[in-house]
């Protein structure tokens, strides 16, 4: 299903086409050198000091299909219902301190954000789809694979190949059909002051 946004000037087709869906082909699998591909566009993500304070935990179900059920366990039920076909599920970690001084690094969240928007963006220009979720039980995840205390779970990513919405139901259907959206570029960019809509 293709979903372009509807922007008010054109913008790069790869940000355009970049949209999370939920209907994933099963029977395709995602080898190991696209996996490192969508990894390596994640690591060339900018960041404060150039700290890299992202950490990455991935699974293939078609490499080892029990830890990647034990991820998918992590998910809550209503992405569980269609995260079932992704084959690859991953795990986005921001570290709290800086690696240089080992304090506190207060930009290591919007860092971590950008590592994972690269990936999206990779995904999509690799005709992939990746739907980043922040449902999922962080204390489980941290538990299972042996996160340190110093990096918070911030959200899990499934990534796979888009499948025909027919395999989807229910509101997960309607979800997914529905127009995409996003509020007017007025209500959320300012020019000059806080408030003042750009043009």
């Amino acid at each position: 299903m293709h979903k372009p946004a509807i922007t008010q000037v054109a913008i790069n087709e790869t940000i355009a086409n970049r949209w999370s869906g939920r209907a994933y082909d099963a029977s395709k699998i995602i080898s190991h050198e696209q996996i490192v591909a969508l990894l390596e566009a994640a690591r060339w993500a900018p960041s404060c000091f150039g700290d890299q304070p992202w950490r990455f935990i991935v699974w293939d179900k078609n490499a080892d299909a029990q830890t990647w059920q034990q991820a998918f366990d992590c998910l809550a039920p209503g992405n569980q219902t269609w995260v079932k076909d992704a084959p690859v599920l991953l795990l986005v970690c921001s570290d709290t301190l800086f690696n240089h001084n080992q304090q506190p690094n207060r930009w290591a969240q919007y860092d971590t954000g950008a590592a994972a928007e690269n990936l999206c963006l990779q995904a999509s220009g690799m005709g992939l789809m990746a739907h980043q979720m922040g449902g999922f039980n962080a204390d489980i995840a941290r538990e299972n694979f042996n996160i340190p205390a110093q990096f918070t779970p911030m959200a899990m990513i499934c990534v796979g190949y888009p499948a025909d919405i027919a395999s989807l139901e229910g509101e997960v259907l309607t979800r997914e059909t529905a127009d995409r959206s996003r509020r007017p570029l007025n209500e959320l960019f300012f020019a000059g002051h806080w408030g003042k809509s750009i043009d």
